[in-house]
């Protein structure tokens, strides 16, 4: 990922700095483009348990062979999908042969995580006429 990919995500990757999360800072247009990219990416049920497969498969990677016959879909529209995963940041993959293996890329679910995170220990603001209402 290049430096100004990283930046579009919130990280200037020097030192540990974390992704500034939404409570910390507002996002400028080019990092909402760039988010909204990933979150449409995730925003399709297929997609979403695509990478949840990927994901949580023992060994870390997993052939589309594996994951076509989940889904009552086509093999092109799997792979439709993986490539949607793929451009989004979220998965990568190679050809072996005849087959495809993908993986988890784990910096940008990572980055996601910490641009949704509030800062620990950090309370949210009071909404005007909450102050005092019984949760």
């Amino acid at each position: 990922m290049s430096k100004q990919e990283l930046v579009v995500l919130g990280q200037t990757g020097e030192g540990d700095a974390c992704c500034p999360g939404l409570l910390t800072a507002p996002l400028d247009e080019p990092q909402a483009v760039e988010l909204a990219k990933v979150f449409k990416a995730l925003g399709d049920p297929v997609r979403l348990r695509l990478l949840s497969m990927i994901a949580s498969r023992a060994g870390g990677e997993v052939c589309v062979c594996d994951l076509t016959p989940a889904f009552d879909l086509s093999q092109p529209t799997i792979s439709h999908h993986l490539k949607l995963l793929r451009q989004a940041g979220l998965i990568d993959c190679e050809r072996r042969g005849t087959w495809v293996y993908y993986w988890l890329l784990p910096e940008m679910t990572d980055r996601l995580a910490g641009i949704l995170t509030r800062p620990a220990g950090e309370l949210l603001p009071t909404r005007p006429g909450t102050a005092g209402a019984a949760s």
